[in-house]
């Protein structure tokens, strides 16, 4: 079936015998099991349906663990300086905080340093540790960044400073030579692991480390950073990451953490926490000082117990916050989406020197999220380009960047699955392209390149029913998304406009209640003119997700696609 959109979608094939099997051992229905199927769940994952599991450390028994573990013990006990760097965005702030918050806790003498994304650049540099060394450290812990800083850290050793290295990123031969790097693609016993951001690993660390060093330090209090960091860095919420999510969002209580609260209370949001407040709400708050010019503001606010300091961190953020939506939305409102749609690239590079450096990030997650394909976003800065990539699944973008490195068409970057950043020459923007789509075509054939629904579903069955059996699958989030259904032959009787960007409709299946409908940014698309402006019966493609209001919970569905025509 091709849709509205030019995509090609059929329904996702399972083996029934398998299907069968689930139900049998499981005692599922139908639906729940080819869902369980379809997502390869492993069999922490299907346990975790009806029961409460534990987030347990894997790594307490792996070397690279230990050893890093050992060596800050020694550093502590001699209460050597240490020093702290993390990366701008959340996963480098909440990393941060945690090394913080376990340093104030023993007294131990720390400082931290958020770099700026203009004046210091990504992550650890040499020039960056020329500033830092004036304080003295001992011992420097990086935090997702330096797995590809071999200068730095010849630096470091050339003054005798001990360095850690807690990272996800690409990582490329020869290594770094710090005296401990942890990162699961070194492919050093752990590399089954390398779904979890730089935070979920600094926690397992600190963990190990609290039980050596006999602490008690109440590390699991702050487990809402780990997801808070692994929502925002898109990674798959699966295996132990699902585990954490189901623990954070079923535990965690908005009231009882005075930072959390009080953000809270500033966006309104009076309910409980989900994986899209944490993705949509808060986590761009955080992330807001980093892009515009205050990189430390979200590690102060994480960090900070004093009711005065959470105040003000709060307010600055929320209005930096508002800023940047100001500013992305006057990018967006002057890029060309139609002559992009009409180049038909598989991966989009769009150059523009006088976009906000901070933005180019955000700015390629909006084109990868409105074409579905990866996009690169590509600025001026000093006398250098710097360019930001968002994926899609398919796609692995930290192991292009790592390529281009080797083939010395970028100057330097690192990145991961879903996001990367790098420099370049601006003389080398067509090499770029040439290379990058070069390399698509190669690892895939777009005749076969299609997209799956789960199941063709009738509207008597957009129930609570249904409801609550999708939602024993979640926390949902990247690699985990809610089911994708379809439906025949439904009716838009009503459509507005939310905000400029999304499309409210009621729909009106042959049979049955009408249900409220919405689909999220797609004015100036084919979807929204249909749905504004088309009476007659169509097919959609959709997500069922609950809409609590008042305390009611309802089915809302959220459209991904429309069909006019059914083969």
């Amino acid at each position: 079936m091709i849709s509205i959109s030019g995509k090609k979608w059929i329904e996702r094939k399972i083996n029934k015998n398998s299907i069968e099997k689930i139900k049998q051992d499981y005692k599922f229905s139908y639906l729940l099991s080819k869902l369980i199927i379809s997502r390869n769940f492993n069999l922490s994952e299907i346990n975790a349906i009806n029961n409460n599991l534990k987030v347990t450390n894997v790594f307490k028994n792996i070397k690279d663990f230990n050893e890093s573990s050992d060596l800050l013990m020694k550093s502590i006990q001699k209460k050597e300086i240490i020093c702290v760097l993390g990366d701008y965005d959340v996963d480098g702030s909440t990393a941060t905080s945690l090394f913080v918050r376990y340093f104030n806790h023993i007294k131990q003498p720390h400082f931290y340093y958020i770099p700026d994304r203009k004046k210091d650049g990504y992550g650890a540099t040499k020039k960056l540790f020329e500033k830092l060394i004036l304080k003295r450290p001992n011992l420097v812990i990086m935090v997702d960044c330096g797995s590809t800083s071999n200068d730095a850290i010849e630096f470091l050793k050339k003054n005798n400073i001990k360095s850690i290295i807690i990272d996800h990123h690409e990582i490329n031969k020869p290594y770094p030579k710090a005296n401990v790097i942890i990162n699961p693609k070194k492919n050093n016993g752990y590399i089954d692991y390398d779904y979890f951001c730089a935070t979920a690993l600094t926690y397992f660390f600190l963990d190990i480390l609290i039980k050596k060093n006999k602490s008690d330090f109440k590390l699991s209090n702050y487990l809402v950073y780990v997801l808070l960091a692994t929502v925002c860095d898109v990674m798959p919420l699966r295996k132990i990451n699902k585990i954490i999510a189901s623990n954070v969002i079923n535990n965690f209580k908005i009231s009882e953490n005075i930072t959390f609260n009080y953000l809270c209370e500033q966006i309104k949001l009076n309910k409980k926490l989900s994986i899209d407040d944490l993705g949509f709400l808060i986590g761009p708050i955080i992330n807001s000082g980093g892009r515009l010019g205050y990189s430390n503001y979200g590690t102060e606010l994480l960090v900070s117990d004093n009711p005065n300091v959470i105040k003000k961190k709060t307010i600055q953020l929320i209005d930096l916050n508002n800023k940047r939506k100001i500013i992305e939305q006057k990018i967006l409102s002057e890029i060309n989406f139609e002559k992009i749609k009409m180049e038909n690239k598989n991966v989009i590079i769009y150059y523009n020197r006088n976009i906000h450096e901070g933005l180019i990030g955000i700015i390629a997650s909006r084109l990868k999220d409105y074409f579905n394909k990866p996009s690169i976003v590509i600025t001026q800065s000093n006398n250098i380009l710097k360019g930001s990539a968002r994926s899609t699944k398919n796609y692995n973008i930290g192991n292009l960047i790592k390529l281009l490195c080797e083939k010395k068409i970028i100057l330097n970057g690192g990145g991961h699955n879903m996001a990367a950043g790098f420099t370049i020459k601006k003389n080398n923007i067509q090499l770029l392209d040439e290379f990058i789509q070069n390399d698509y075509l190669k690892k895939f054939s777009h005749s076969d390149f299609y997209f799956n629904y789960d199941l063709e579903i009738s509207a008597s069955a957009i129930n609570k029913k249904l409801l609550d059996e999708i939602y024993k699958l979640g926390p949902f989030g990247n690699d985990n998304f809610l089911p994708i259904f379809f439906i025949k032959n439904a009716k838009i009787i009503k459509s507005n406009i939310l905000n400029d960007k999304h499309v409210l409709s009621i729909i009106k299946p042959n049979t049955g209640s009408s249900f409220k409908s919405i689909c999220f940014n797609c004015i100036d698309t084919e979807i929204a003119d249909y749905l504004l402006l088309y009476k007659k019966p169509i097919n959609i493609i959709f997500e069922v997700k609950e809409n609590i209001w008042n305390n009611k919970k309802t089915a809302q569905l959220n459209i991904k696609d429309l069909i006019l025509k059914v083969n």
